[in-house]
């Protein structure tokens, strides 16, 4: 039995980490879930699975969690520290971290530090900061596995091949919703039309980077850390139909992939069952319906947020930490209708340009560099008009 800490079950991620729980009963329990604003839902979760602890980050709602749970032995906190301080219970095996953008980093600081092992699925955690998140997983012989359906399988595809000299890594990506558009189409694009993935069900937040590729420049950033290669050796592969979802070349020209439906479910599983496979309901795939399997190279005139991500890791330093907080900025700005689609790289590439750069940035810097992007990325967020 594995006990598991979802931070930030209310989400995709979590809501689907659940599914799984439920259907492994005899393997995983829910022992801590965290929520940031949604309530109601953390309640009803609660109610199904009676966690250990619960965990409501808006303060607000705290009264609300607690009454309603007031007839069950839950405990129940809020507020960012209390983030924190849960994901250290000696129960837990396992934090999974499905919060969304720079708020997951510290809770994983604290689980790592803690010595648990920790399934990612927050990207931006490596994309700030990930020489020192690295390092600590390291230091405290703590497991990272990763959730991303790529990072998962470029993960699967090396099973066995630890000893053998990894040529690319070809990370595959859908293109998105505006893969054929032109740049002048794209200047009209709105959060409406941006929300709808061909292909995945996902929160706002991460459709709207998929839609920009910025999040195929953060899963680049987060390949080069979790695998140990130079930005240069990750190959970034538009692939339609996901059914590919990532793909290991080696020195002898050998490509190695993992294939699948596009669902979530299974490399959530494989991240908290690793090394074992266990039974998993659903969709197969079936190659004789699929027919055919298209492969291009990105556009990055079209789509400057990837390139904007291979510059940033390039620099190094609190560069890529930048890249996240404007894009945070950016990428809420447009989803409540302040700028338009193209205006997303434009602001990200100008705070990038503003905030000072600092070489070697340890983990005490990181706060203080994203509160300072994010400052910078608002003001250029108010200066345009949609």
């Amino acid at each position: 039995m594995r006990r598991i800490c979802i931070l930030g079950s209310t989400g995709s991620i979590g809501t689907q980490t659940l599914d799984i729980i439920r259907q492994h009963p005899d393997k995983f329990e829910a022992h801590t879930l965290t929520a940031g604003s949604n309530a109601e839902l953390l309640i009803r979760q609660a109610r199904e699975f009676n966690p250990d602890t619960i965990v409501i980050a808006n303060e607000d709602k705290y009264d609300l969690v607690r009454d309603a749970l007031s007839d069950l032995p839950i405990k129940v906190y809020s507020g960012a520290q209390a983030l924190c301080e849960v994901v250290e219970a000696a129960p837990i095996d396992t934090v999974l971290t499905a919060m969304v953008g720079f708020a997951g980093l510290p809770p994983t600081v604290h689980a790592l530090k803690a010595g648990k092992a920790v399934a990612l699925a927050n990207k931006e955690t490596l994309v700030v900061a990930g020489e020192a998140i690295m390092r600590l997983a390291i230091e405290n012989r703590c497991p990272i596995l990763p959730v991303d359906s790529e990072h998962s399988a470029i993960f699967q595809s090396l099973n066995g091949e630890q000893h053998n000299r990894i040529e690319k890594i070809l990370l595959t990506a859908s293109g998105g919703p505006f893969r054929n558009c032109t740049v002048q189409e794209l200047q009209g694009v709105t959060a409406e039309q941006a929300l709808r993935h061909p292909n995945w069900t996902m929160g706002a937040k991460i459709t709207i980077d998929s839609a920009t590729m910025m999040n195929k420049g953060f899963e680049l950033i987060e390949a080069k850390w979790l695998f140990g290669l130079p930005a240069q050796a990750i190959e970034v592969v538009i692939h339609p139909e996901s059914v590919i979802h990532s793909a290991v070349q080696f020195e002898d020209g050998a490509v190695i992939a993992q294939l699948g439906t596009p669902d979530m479910h299974l490399p959530i599983q494989y991240a908290l069952s690793y090394p074992a496979r266990l039974p998993l309901p659903g969709a197969r795939l079936d190659l004789f319906s699929l027919g055919a399997l298209h492969f291009e190279q990105p556009d990055t005139s079209r789509f400057p947020c990837l390139r904007l991500a291979y510059e940033a890791i390039a620099r190094g330093g609190s560069a890529p930490c930048v890249l996240n907080a404007a894009n945070e900025i950016a990428n809420f700005r447009f989803r409540e209708g302040g700028i338009g689609f193209m205006d997303i790289p434009r602001i990200i590439e100008e705070t990038l340009a503003r905030v000072p750069f600092v070489p070697a940035p340890t983990l005490d810097d990181y706060p203080a560099i994203n509160r300072e992007a994010r400052l910078v990325a608002a003001r250029l967020t108010g200066s345009l008009k949609k």
